[in-house]
Order: structure tokens, then sequence, then C-alpha cells
């Protein structure tokens, strides 16, 4: 699921060698944490949250199947 969720924000920026994901596992499930570039901020969530809102349906989505909890988290 950290290679969807670098996939999907490399897409996404200007600077994808800037894209950095991490995982954090604890007993509610895996916390991804997701850094972009300054100037990627506003593509990575998007118009109103929209498209951070799409990510995490999709890594939901993922983690439905994989029978996990997950969040994201999109830090400065």
């Amino acid at each position: 699921m950290q290679d969807l969720v670098e996939m999907i924000a490399k897409k996404l920026v200007e600077h994808p060698d800037d894209v950095q994901v991490t995982c954090v596992e604890d007993e509610e499930g895996q916390n991804f944490e997701l850094r972009v570039h300054e100037d990627d901020m506003g593509r990575v969530i998007g118009r109103n949250g929209r498209t951070a809102k799409a990510m995490r349906t999709l890594l939901s989505a993922a983690a439905a199947k994989a029978e996990t909890e997950v969040n994201l988290d999109i830090v400065e």
C-alpha cells in the first residue's frame, strides 16, 4: 500500500523526487505519512481536499481487501 500512495503522489506533483512516504504501524493499523515539495502541497490536497479524499478512498479500498486499517496524513 505504501507503493500505491507513492505512485499516485508522484503522478500528481511537479517534483516527484521529493515525494516521501513513511509507514508507522501501531495497534490500530498502518499510518502513512506523505511528504511532498512545498510547491506541490496544493496539487496533492486538491480543491476543497478532493484529491486527498480520493487518495484516502483508494487506500481504504486496498486496506479492506487486505483486511487492515489505514490512515493517510499529508505532512508539510
